[in-house]
């Protein structure tokens, strides 16, 4: 098992214990991975990096968007519907246009977000272990051909009666 198998067999094992809250702490954390990624590739003038790094951030967020629901997550759901659609728009400019700027902006964005996130995980009741995130067909196939170990979910599963 080389060093990536074993990462990726961790984030795995981590995932399947968190709580659907933590698993979408979790996915905030890999995208301020990616953004960070990006940030330094295009520092180093590497524009693959910089484009699967953008790419994979892109993915998840729009992962997380897809799973809104509307009905039962009212005005919070529609709210988090408009951040993504707006950071979806500045994460594809930034990597047009190699704006560091932008992506730091993104940053402290997605920073804030998640530490929101975090604290509502703090106070959330524990729940059933099989109310967990579905991993998508679609994820795992992509992440099957992704070199980075890395947990491309989607949200599925409910927490207090609302879905992320």
């Amino acid at each position: 098992m080389n060093i990536l198998d074993t990462a990726f067999a961790y984030q795995q094992a981590t995932a399947f214990a968190a709580s659907s809250v933590g698993q979408v702490v979790a996915l905030y954390d890999r995208i301020l991975r990616d953004l960070r990624s990006a940030i330094a590739a295009i520092g180093a003038g590497q524009i693959e990096n910089r484009v699967n790094s953008l790419n994979h951030a892109l993915t998840i967020i729009g992962e997380l968007q897809g799973v809104l629901d509307f009905q039962r997550g009212g005005e919070a759901a529609r709210n988090l519907n408009s951040f993504y659609t707006i950071t979806r728009g500045m994460v594809t400019e930034a990597g047009v246009t190699s704006s560091v700027d932008q992506l730091q902006e993104l940053v402290s964005m997605f920073a804030r977000l998640r530490a929101a996130w975090a604290q509502v995980e703090r106070t959330v009741a524990p729940v059933d272990p099989t109310q967990r995130l579905r991993v998508s067909s679609q994820a795992r196939a992509q992440h099957a051909q992704n070199i980075s170990p890395s947990p491309e979910h989607s949200v599925g599963a409910e927490t207090g009666g609302w879905r992320a």
